[in-house]
């Protein structure tokens, strides 16, 4: 499950509501790909805009319309309880792992991490993935904090949005049975070069062909050829990005994401529509 490609679809709305249909829609053709498994739920998929009830009923939705792609379900929130109904709702639906960043409005302290991760692994039942994104949640994981966090029971891997200098050494301290996984789409073909096992993919989760080239071959050119699209991705945010991608393909209503989040407008949407023109992405 941990390995691979993992793709993160969008979570379509329609008059701010879960649209069930076009969600559907966007997974089926992810698992006729044949990823390696569903990320539902992450940022791409705007959790921290939906509520617990919502949540669940996506997290249902997805298990449902999966087949045998293993599902991991984020479970980030604000508060514990929260957290711990979300991973309860996940498993419940057959959801095979979770994912967590530690989401707080007052920055963490590293103690108040761990002691927050310590908390939700010993209540889970499927493993878990820490997701290290500081540029969303304003915390940044230590190398230390990495290692000790890791090393609790269920964790299965490490989302990291960078790859670490001296990656044998962070291999070597982390337990054999976690998994390494890169975020940032135009960091995955070296990151996986470098030997990261997963890559937590936004495009995958709209161009799952096109990611599974990249993840399969490993290849800098298969990359490369999309650095436009990385580009966009780097000045406006993935998840503005993509969401625009999907609306003018038809794959989503627009506006697809909850207010006041939007999808890029104007002459960025312009360039959009011209790189997937020219790339022939579909």
């Amino acid at each position: 499950m941990f390995h691979g490609l993992s793709t993160f679809p969008l979570t379509p709305l329609k008059n701010g509501m879960f649209d069930e249909q076009s969600f559907i829609n966007l997974l089926r053709p992810v698992v006729d790909a044949g990823v390696d498994s569903l990320g539902i739920l992450g940022s791409t998929g705007s959790y921290a805009y939906l509520t617990v009830e919502e949540r669940g009923r996506i997290t249902r939705c997805a298990v449902e319309h999966a087949d045998d792609v293993p599902v991991i379900v984020s479970i980030g929130a604000l508060r514990l309880d929260d957290i711990l109904r979300l991973a309860d709702d996940a498993q419940a639906a057959g959801a095979s792992g979770v994912l967590m960043a530690p989401v707080s409005y007052q920055r963490l302290t590293e103690d108040e991490a761990f002691n927050l991760y310590e908390a939700v692994t010993r209540q889970l039942s499927v493993p878990l993935c820490i997701y290290d994104n500081p540029a969303t949640t304003g915390f940044a994981f230590s190398d230390e904090l990495l290692f000790a966090t890791a090393a609790l029971p269920n964790v299965g891997s490490i989302k990291l949005g960078r790859v670490p200098e001296e990656l044998s050494q962070v291999r070597a301290r982390l337990p054999d049975t976690v998994t390494l996984g890169i975020a940032g789409d135009w960091r995955a073909a070296s990151a996986l070069q470098a030997g990261f096992d997963v890559w937590y993919s936004v495009i995958g989760g709209l161009f799952p062909q096109t990611a599974l080239a990249i993840a399969r071959s490993k290849e800098a050119a298969q990359s490369e050829r999309l650095e436009p699209l990385w580009e966009l991705f780097r000045r406006y945010g993935s998840l503005r990005v993509v969401a625009a991608a999907a609306e003018m393909l038809g794959k989503a209503k627009t506006p697809a994401l909850p207010f006041p989040l939007q999808a890029i407008q104007g002459e960025p949407r312009e360039a959009l529509a011209a790189i997937l023109a020219e790339l022939k992405l579909a």
